[in-house]
């Protein structure tokens, strides 16, 4: 066979090498991908756990536990549950514990109060240790509430002034309001402790109202 006849090996094309302003402008194109990309993925994660962060914020700054026990025994007390929730905040935050004076539990009942309104209920079975259980405490606290609501004629003021600042002291107040020719406000309660409390629990109330309308109305 001649040289002329024999079938030439294919040439191999040379390639095509990309400038550098094409490699830069891949990279950009890449980078804006995955920084999108990134972006999506965060603001997935922001809406999934939205719910969560909110819920952990609410429980945070204004907690709340046993909402079961409140909105039972605001039925049976005829209370708004918002006001129970508001006074164990301004008590304790929902976080039982002793006082100095010996006031036990979420709303800080006093065991001698809680013996008073056990005989006042007729229950014979009332111990001081009682007041360690959530519901048992909730229970007189809303008692103890109530009493001191129908004792002010309804006044929710005066019956959380009596509540932490005790009814002889409000009595006295009111008495001394009256000689001057005018109720008895917020302003006017003379132990800066007792009116910074009315303030707080009246502010916790509406604050609860509206976070937890749910879980305390529902």
């Amino acid at each position: 066979m001649s040289p002329s006849t024999l079938t030439s090996p294919p040439r191999r094309s040379t390639p095509r090498r990309t400038s550098p302003a094409r490699k830069r402008a891949a990279v950009r194109r890449r980078n804006r991908l995955l920084a999108g990309a990134v972006v999506v993925a965060i603001v997935v994660a922001v809406l999934v756990s939205l719910p969560l962060v909110q819920k952990t914020v609410n429980e945070f700054s204004l907690p709340l536990t046993n909402a079961d026990v409140i909105r039972q025994q605001a039925a049976q007390k005829h209370l708004d549950p918002a006001l129970i929730a508001g006074v164990i905040y301004a008590e304790t935050k929902f976080d039982p514990r002793s006082s100095a004076a010996g006031a036990l539990g979420l709303m800080q009942v006093m065991p001698q109060t809680a013996a008073f309104l056990a005989h006042r209920s007729g229950a014979t079975t009332f111990t001081t240790a009682d007041l360690s259980t959530p519901a048992v405490n909730i229970a007189y606290g809303s008692y103890y509430l109530r009493y001191l609501l129908n004792e002010y004629h309804g006044n929710t003021t005066l019956a959380l002034a009596a509540y932490n600042g005790g009814e002889s002291n409000v009595d006295r107040w009111i008495a001394g309001a009256r000689a001057q020719g005018h109720s008895l406000t917020v302003a006017d309660i003379p132990f800066p402790e007792t009116r910074a409390y009315v303030t707080r629990v009246l502010s916790a109330e509406r604050r609860y109202r509206q976070k937890y309308a749910a879980e305390l109305y529902g």
